[in-house]
C-alpha cells in the first residue's frame, strides 16, 4: 500500500487557464503543474475520465468572478477514477477504490483551483461514491453534476407520483437525467420534454411520454398545462405560461431575469445523493447519455469545449483517456 502513495509524483499534466476568455484561447496544457495537496478529509484520485459542464466554460469566460476562485485554475467538476491515497480522517474509502463524483460541493462558491481536467485531483470523501458496478469510467464521469442538478431540482419542486412535468432542453446533459429521474425515481404520471427534431426519439427512449419539437411548436401554446416545469435552457418567461395553478418552475440558468413564480438554485453536491441513485444506475433504469461525438482525448480538451459551447450537444462530453 505504501508504494502507491509514495510513488505519486509532485507534478502532473493539467489544463490550466490564467486569464479569462474563450476556452480555445485561454486553456493551456501544463506538463509541470503541482499535484494538489491532500487535506485530512480528502482522497487523492488518479483521474481516468472527466466530464465537461457549461459551468466550466462560463467560469473561464469570467461570468462568476465575484464568487470564483483566483487564477490560475484547472477546470473540471466531474471525475471518475481510482483512489491513490486517503487523508487521515477518511473513514470509508480506501486506496484502489473506483469512485466518481463532483469534486465541488458548492458549484459557484470558490470551486477548487485544481479541477478534474488533470492527471490527479482531490475531493472530500463525502462528495464521492463508489462507481456503479455496471458502468465504465467514461459513463460514470458523465453522471455526477448532471444527475445531482436533476435530482435536487426535482426535489425542490416536490415532484411526486401522479404529477406531470415538462422538461425544457430534454436532450442536454441535465435534461436527459431529469426525464429519467422524473419517470423512474419520482414516479411522475406524465413526462413531456422539448428538443429539436432529430432528438425526439431519444427523449422517448429515456421515458418521455410526449416529445415536443421546439422548432415546430411552442410548448406554452399547448392546451395541456403541467404541475412542474424543469427549465434547463433559461426560458422561465415562457415556462410560467405552461404551468397549472399552483405549479412550480425551476430553472438552472444561474444568471438573467426570472419570471414569477420561477425559482433557481445552485447545486449542492454529495456522495450520499449518488449512493441513493446508484441502484437506479445499476439496474439500468437510469443511464448516462454521452453525445455520439462526445468522447475526446485529453489533448483535444479545448476542441471539446468548443463543441460544448455550440449548445448542440446531446447528453454529455467526456475527456478520456487522461494520461
Amino acid at each position: 500500500m505504501e508504494n502507491t502513495a509514495s510513488s505519486i509524483p509532485s507534478k502532473m499534466k493539467a489544463w490550466v487557464y490564467s486569464e479569462h476568455g474563450k476556452p480555445v484561447d485561454v486553456l493551456k496544457l501544463d506538463s509541470n503543474y503541482d499535484v494538489p495537496q491532500l487535506k485530512e478529509d480528502q482522497v487523492l484520485i488518479k483521474v481516468v475520465a472527466a466530464a465537461l459542464n457549461p459551468v466550466d466554460f462560463k467560469r473561464m469566460l469570467g461570468m462568476f468572478i465575484h464568487s470564483d476562485s483566483p487564477l490560475p485554475s484547472v477546470p473540471g467538476y466531474d471525475v471518475a477514477g481510482v483512489v491513490l491515497k486517503v487523508g487521515s480522517q477518511v473513514r470509508t474509502l480506501k486506496e484502489g477504490d473506483e469512485v466518481y463524483g463532483n469534486i465541488n460541493e458548492k458549484g459557484l462558491d470558490r470551486p477548487k483551483r485544481s479541477g478534474t481536467l488533470a492527471e490527479y485531483t482531490v475531493a472530500e470523501e463525502n462528495l464521492l461514491a463508489l462507481k456503479p458496478k455496471n458502468l465504465g469510467f467514461i459513463e460514470a464521469a458523465a453522471i455526477p453534476l448532471a444527475i445531482g442538478t436533476a435530482y435536487e431540482g426535482l426535489h425542490k419542486t416536490a415532484l411526486s407520483a401522479g404529477k406531470s412535468i415538462l422538461v425544457l432542453g430534454g436532450a442536454g446533459g441535465v435534461g436527459t437525467m431529469v426525464i429519467q429521474l422524473a419517470k423512474h425515481v419520482f414516479g411522475a404520471s406524465k413526462v413531456a420534454a422539448t428538443s429539436s427534431s432529430a432528438k425526439l426519439e431519444l427523449l422517448k427512449s429515456l421515458g418521455a411520454d410526449l416529445a415536443i419539437d421546439y422548432t415546430k411548436e411552442n410548448f406554452e401554446d399547448l392546451p395541456e398545462k403541467f404541475d412542474v416545469i424543469y427549465d434547463a435552457v433559461g426560458q422561465s418567461e415562457r415556462a410560467v405560461k405552461a404551468i397549472k395553478e399552483g405549479g412550480k418552475v425551476v430553472t438552472i440558468e444561474p444568471v438573467g431575469e426570472l419570471a414569477e413564480p420561477a425559482f433557481r438554485f445552485i447545486l449542492t453536491s454529495s456522495g450520499a445523493m449518488l449512493e441513493t441513485l446508484n441502484p437506479f444506475l445499476e439496474n439500468g433504469k437510469v443511464k448516462p447519455v454521452i453525445d455520439p461525438r462526445g468522447t475526446f482525448a485529453f489533448s483535444q480538451t479545448p476542441q471539446a469545449f468548443s463543441y460544448l459551447e455550440t449548445g448542440r450537444v446531446t447528453g454529455k462530453i467526456v475527456i478520456h483517456p487522461i494520461p
